[in-house]
């Protein structure tokens, strides 16, 4: 069973999930633009940015995550994000494991694990630089569907510019993060039973046959397989939207 709710961080959302402990039971993670704190079991790792489907490998039963608004996340765990692209690291690599266990125990102690995460990336956000708002309007204009040259012209960064701080703060440059939140448009609607076409010119594909490319490259999947899964996963369970990130 998966469930989502909004944070207490502006602009991140709390999620958390309870699946059968076997590798069977996992399904593929697609790029979002995202990163995530996860505890899970009662370890503490984080979800980098990705740039194609993530396969889970690792088996949890309990897992609740923060996931932050992309941009947001480098200010917090104080690493640039392209440190971080298609990993999944434990948070004692970035905040020492002495640290990283002390939280950990505290979360899993509560009588509710996932109001203590979220309760911790509020604590501990008020303590660490804010994220910033240039990229933040950087990653809403693409979120838009505004062209990339148009949205540096908007922010007033060159192209390199623009380039060079969207590796620290996405992962990747702002091109890729286009393409995964352009996707991530389009399974929407796909997954609201709008038509394939239709989809893909309102989510500013150029075509259906484009979706089915963008869709086989990020999501390493096709459109049919796709719309398939999500209705199966609807018949199950509440849906498990394509971004989340866990690890099983």
């Amino acid at each position: 069973m998966y469930e989502e709710r909004p944070a207490l961080l502006d602009g991140a959302v709390l999620w958390t999930r309870t699946a059968a402990p076997s590798p069977e039971s996992a399904r593929p993670v697609l790029p979002d633009g995202c990163m995530d704190l996860i505890w899970a079991d009662g370890h503490l790792l984080v979800a980098g940015p990705d740039t194609r489907a993530y396969v889970p490998g690792e088996t949890a039963v309990r897992y609740a995550g923060v996931r932050f608004a992309p941009g947001d996340a480098p200010a917090f765990f104080g690493v640039p994000a392209r440190e971080l692209r298609d990993r999944r690291v434990a948070l004692g690599a970035l905040w020492g494991e002495a640290e990283a266990r002390r939280l950990a125990e505290r979360i899993t102690e509560a009588p509710d694990p996932a109001t203590a995460l979220d309760e911790l990336v509020r604590r501990r956000a008020a303590e660490a630089p804010a994220p910033d708002p240039l990229l933040r309007a950087v990653a809403e204009r693409l979120a838009a569907g505004r062209p990339v040259a148009e949205t540096a012209d908007a922010v007033g960064l060159g192209a390199r510019q623009l380039h060079r701080r969207s590796l620290d703060a996405f992962g990747y440059g702002p091109k890729t993060l286009a393409r995964v939140l352009r996707l991530q448009r389009a399974l929407a609607l796909v997954r609201a039973g709008v038509p394939y076409a239709e989809a893909a010119l309102r989510a500013g594909c150029a075509d259906q046959a484009h979706l089915a490319r963008e869709t086989r490259a990020l999501a390493g999947t096709t459109l049919g397989a796709y719309a398939l899964s999500a209705a199966a996963s609807a018949n199950r369970e509440t849906p498990q939207p394509s971004g989340s990130r866990t690890t099983a």
